[in-house]
């Protein structure tokens, strides 16, 4: 048996013909082997898309026309049924709040065959005002809080519709959308609301489906309808201007939108992308020259309750898994954090629904200091993605761009109001088909009624004396003797010329699209007046708060052993001709001992060319043999640690294989945040990473001359010496360039930079340790230009590793 998966973004998962055929000589149903022959893998794949395209289009994303997810959707028709409008603009009175319960159970019975705690879960978030940037449910009792706390059972709750719902409802029964049958077939629920504006973008969404997702941020309603408007009435508006009309996203939180407007631009453009956010606070003065800093609006997604946690797990950090002290990290965040921060209060409340005082350490810190360590390691600052996937207009769910979505919208509303200028018209030339009837009676009152009186048939009769349709005559015969009066002749007459009158505005709609879309901006731009509000969330470019670590800058002798054990001891040896002696573990000696400063960088050499960092300063102390670099990167696996370097970001190192290429390259290029380090040099099947080579910059604490000469030695005892001049630097790594052509059996025991001397270490007989060291005049003898084969020399021993000495 075998499943094959499709991708589920491609559209053509909606229709049928992705799956395997069913019928004879396919396995299936109908094979013609058994009636009861069944293949598995055909069985399985089916049933998992059908799964899937249940749980993407009947749960989880919501339909681009009314922005509404199913549940959502048939929560908010139940309630328009059951009469729990708000009230309208017209002075009409709206519904008492009845009890959620009742809702749910109403929701459960009729149309959402699930659990009741997913239907109330739907409902409380449609009557969060921190959820949503627009409530579509009017709440009253515990509805939870932006803290994280739930809120109260569905039996003590109660709810109505909000105002703005009428948005959504208003025009359902005006034949605008389809019907159809609910699960059990017993009544019918609409396939979609005839939103009068893209909620799709007003609200938002989130959702996970199978093998899809949504995040759709919220937006301003008056900026939304200004750029339907623009869109409405200049479709080849360009993205540009769109962007400036609708800028970025508008939260129900408020925040400030620190992204450039270019990031907010490609986040649009394509459907899918990340915002940077921020909170927003005050500064308050105090006496004596005190000061506090107050957040007053806080990121989406992030409640006072997580900035409180997180401070928390700063200043007092809890031992990690399998560790037994804190790590240097932790003792430098709470260190730091604890050097400008003091107290932190909640005092949040019904007034202020965000209030979070952070009061520094002393009054003498600056302001932006603690502001900067606040945003850099708590969720005062964090990332809002922004994913706009939904179902579209032809039933598929596609990831859109914000043009596409805005361009739907605006055609399911078109369609909308041609649909409800059609239901109109037909009502109102019915209407003035039953007038017309009417005022032909009024005209042979005394005929009609010598009609009904003497005719054994008198709707016959009607029909055939006045000429008048069956509804017009069954109109006539059920008509009152007071509708009969001179008063309600004129009442026929004014009636009729209204009617008229709207029959040519309805008959020029549906006839002239210049019309429809004038239409459509009036009821967009009524509809704004009514229901905009101010922008909440602020957008202004910003830099990203960078988590910065203060370190004290002095001379530090990094320690590294041939098998990776690292320490960091206080200062520089003060004989630098009589290294210092370290000890190690049984089986372990010196790899090499690197005079640097606190703020410089470890770097770490995998095996197979990837290139780790660690800050000299998050290396332990000298007591003991240190600690084993490996539990400070995350290796790959099936690689070790080859060679290791620690200096400035400036310095300047020569990269090489034993496959014969080299390049160079500073630290700064071979630095990562990532513990997983990055890939940098490549080295083919079969080679090996050669030791690198200080080339320039601060090494040993002192600054080196910058190397002029390049020194290569072969395992075969061949030395080549060029100018450094001859390589190239690579910000991004690589393979390089040759250095040596290598016979067939041979290999680049190492390559340095060098300005007047190197040294050569090797194994002699016997596996001796041996070295010799190579000056000016003999390096000049084997000069040579990069790639040649150099100058065959008797060491008298095997190269293993060439050293810059000067």
């Amino acid at each position: 048996m075998s499943l094959s998966f499709c991708n589920m973004t491609d559209s053509s998962i909606l229709d049928d013909s992705h799956l395997p055929p069913q019928g004879p000589g396919t396995g299936g149903p109908g094979d013609g082997e058994s009636d009861d022959a069944l293949d598995l893998g055909r069985y399985a794949q089916r049933a998992y898309l059908e799964y899937a395209m249940s749980v993407v289009k009947g749960r989880a994303l919501p339909d681009v026309c009314d922005g509404q997810k199913p549940v959502q959707r048939r929560i908010l028709y139940s309630m328009g049924r059951m009469g729990l409008g708000f009230g309208g603009a017209n002075g009409t009175v709206g519904a008492k709040p009845v009890k959620s319960a009742r809702v749910v159970g109403d929701v459960l019975g009729r149309f959402h065959p699930h659990g009741d705690q997913a239907a109330y879960d739907a409902l409380v978030r449609m009557a969060q005002d921190f959820s949503q940037r627009y409530p579509l449910i009017d709440g009253q009792g515990n509805f939870g809080s932006r803290d994280g706390d739930g809120a109260a059972a569905m039996r003590y709750t109660e709810a109505r519709l909000a105002r703005i719902t009428r948005l959504l409802l208003d025009e359902i029964d005006e034949g605008t959308v389809d019907f159809v049958p609910n699960y059990d077939g017993s009544t019918e629920e609409p396939r979609q609301l005839p939103a009068r504006l893209p909620f799709t973008l007003l609200n938002g969404a989130s959702g996970i489906a199978v093998g899809l997702a949504t995040e759709i941020p919220s937006h301003n309603l008056r900026e939304v309808a200004d750029a339907c408007v623009a869109l409405i009435k200049t479709p080849k508006l360009s993205d540009e201007e769109l962007l400036q009309i609708l800028p970025g996203p508008d939260y129900a939180g408020g925040g400030q939108i620190i992204s450039a407007a270019s990031d907010i631009f490609e986040a649009y453009r394509t459907g899918r992308g990340s915002l940077k956010v921020r909170a927003r606070w005050k500064i308050e003065e105090l006496a004596r020259g005190q000061w506090q800093m107050v957040v007053t609006e806080l990121p989406p997604g992030v409640s006072s309750q997580r900035v409180l946690e997180e401070i928390e797990a700063l200043t007092n950090p809890q031992v990690k898994a399998g560790k037994k002290t804190l790590s240097q990290e932790q003792q430098q965040l709470k260190a730091s954090m604890l050097a400008v921060l003091d107290v932190v209060r909640d005092e949040s409340s019904k007034d202020a629904p965000v209030r979070l005082v952070f009061e520094p350490k002393t009054s003498r810190i600056a302001q932006p200091e603690l502001i900067g360590a606040l945003l850099a390691h708590t969720s005062l600052e964090t990332s809002a993605p922004i994913n706009l996937t939904g179902v579209g207009l032809d039933g598929r769910p596609v990831q859109k761009s914000l043009r596409q979505l805005l361009e739907e919208w605006i055609a399911f509303r078109q369609t909308t109001v041609q649909r409800r200028s059609r239901f109109r018209l037909d009502k109102v030339l019915d209407r003035i088909h039953i007038l017309e009837g009417r005022q032909l009676v009024l005209l042979n009152i005394d005929e009609v009624i010598a009609i009904i009186r003497q005719s054994d048939e008198p709707k016959a009769a009607l029909i055939a004396r006045f000429n008048l349709s069956d509804r017009q005559a069954e109109d006539i015969l059920e008509i009152r003797l007071r509708q009969l009066a001179r008063l309600e002749a004129i009442k026929i007459e004014q009636e009729l010329k209204e009617l008229r009158e709207e029959q040519g505005r309805l008959e020029d709609i549906l006839a002239n699209p210049a019309s429809l879309r004038r239409l459509m901006v009036k009821e967009i731009e009524a509809d704004a007046k009514t229901f905009a509000d101010p922008r909440r969330t602020l957008i202004q470019a910003e830099k990203r708060a960078v988590a910065e670590v203060r370190v004290v800058d002095e001379p530090v002798t990094v320690v590294v052993s041939q098998k990776g054990w690292v320490r960091a001891q206080k200062g520089w040896a003060k004989d630098r001709s009589a290294p210092a002696e370290y000890s190690f573990k049984s089986g372990d000696t010196l790899y090499g001992a690197f005079e640097c400063r606190s703020v410089d960088h470890l770097l770490v050499f995998g095996s197979n060319g990837r290139v780790y960092s660690v800050a000299v300063a998050a290396l332990p102390g000298a007591r003991g043999d240190g600690t084993p670099c490996s539990s400070l990167i995350e290796l790959e696996s099936g690689t070790q640690m080859a060679h290791f370097f620690a200096g400035p970001a400036s310095a300047q190192l020569l990269l090489s294989s034993s496959g014969g290429y080299g390049f160079l390259a500073t630290v700064e290029n071979m630095l990562s945040r990532q513990r997983g380090g990055k890939s940098f040099v490549s080295v083919g099947e079969g080679e090996s990473l050669c030791r690198p080579s200080h080339a320039a910059g601060v090494a040993q604490g002192l600054t080196l001359a910058p190397a002029t000469h390049v020194a290569c030695a072969s395992t075969g005892g061949r030395i080549l010496t060029f100018e450094i001049a001859e390589l190239k630097a690579m910000e991004k790594g690589g393979r390089g360039l040759m250095l040596m052509d290598l016979e067939p059996k041979d290999a680049l025991a190492g390559a340095a930079a060098y300005t007047r001397s190197v040294r050569i270490e090797g194994i002699g007989r016997g596996g001796k340790a041996r070295e010799e060291q190579l000056e000016i005049r003999s390096l000049n003898n084997a000069r040579g230009a990069r790639g040649r084969k150099g100058k065959s020399t008797d060491l008298g021993f095997k190269p293993t590793t060439v050293l810059r000495v000067e």
